[in-house]
Order: structure tokens, then C-alpha cells, then sequence
């Protein structure tokens, strides 16, 4: 248990995570009390969810440790550009992180969207992207738009 201690507490894409899961739930919580209601960052669905990808990557952090595999490889070359210089590996527990990291990111501008911070344009190239090249939006996304929320 202590060589999967060290590989969470070595991992940069990890601490991101971790520090993406509370900006997300703060941010949750201010949009929660603005609209008087639960959200989907806030409700027992947002906490299933991020109480889920850290049990994860608890886990997989433990996969990494008994095999050791490198995933990099299924990191585009653009993306690995803006990796620090000394990140040549990327374990199953860091190749999650990355995934887990890009949802929070995109969960956390629609809050901070909500919560009528400026990043409204951020927001929407966010948006715009996600529609262009996947079939993915975050959850509520059509139903929030439905309702003038954004």
C-alpha cells in the first residue's frame, strides 16, 4: 500500500484531479445556493461520481505498481507538448487522471458559467469544441439551455 501512496503522491496529473474535484464542488455549491437548488457537481449523482474517479484512481494507481505498462502512447503529440519535459510515462493511474482532469475542467467552467463569473466565451469555444469533435456533453448541458440558463 505504500509504493501506491508514493505513486499518487508523485503524480502531477493526480494532485490536479484531486484539486479539480474541490474546485468543481466549491463551485457547485456557490451555483447551488445562487439557484436554490442541488446540481449535478453538488447532489449525491456529483458526489457518486467524484467519490468514483478517486476510488479509481486508487485503484489503478495499485495496477500501476504490480504493471507496470506506459501509456503516453495514446496521448496525442500535440497534447504531450505541453507536458512538463520530465514526463516520459504515463501509468493507467495518470492516463485516467488526464480523462478525469478534462471532465472537471469542463464541469467546472459551466459552474463558474452559472455562477455568472465572466468566462462565458471560454465557455462556449468549450462548448463549440465538444460539439464539433465528440458526442459528449456534460450532463444537464441541453436541459440548462432549455431553460435560458445558458
Amino acid at each position: 500500500m505504500e509504493k501506491v501512496y508514493i505513486a499518487i503522491k508523485n503524480s502531477a496529473f493526480i494532485k490536479l484531479v484531486i484539486i479539480a474535484v474541490v474546485m468543481d464542488t466549491v463551485f457547485g455549491l456557490v451555483r447551488a445556493f445562487r439557484q436554490k437548488k442541488l446540481n449535478s457537481s453538488v447532489g449525491i449523482d456529483g458526489g457518486i461520481r467524484k467519490i468514483s474517479m478517486l476510488v479509481s484512481i486508487v485503484f489503478t494507481a495499485a495496477v500501476d505498481v504490480i504493471v507496470h505498462v506506459n501509456f503516453i502512447g495514446f496521448i496525442p503529440v500535440e497534447i504531450r507538448n505541453y507536458f512538463p519535459p520530465n514526463i516520459q510515462e504515463l501509468g493507467l493511474a495518470e492516463f485516467f487522471a488526464i480523462l478525469y482532469l478534462t471532465y472537471e475542467i469542463v464541469s467546472i467552467l459551466k459552474n463558474m458559467t452559472l455562477c455568472g463569473l465572466p468566462v462565458k466565451k471560454m465557455w462556449d469555444m468549450v462548448q463549440n469544441f465538444l460539439r464539433k469533435y465528440t458526442n459528449e456533453l456534460p450532463d444537464t448541458l441541453e436541459e440548462d439551455r432549455k431553460k435560458g440558463e445558458l
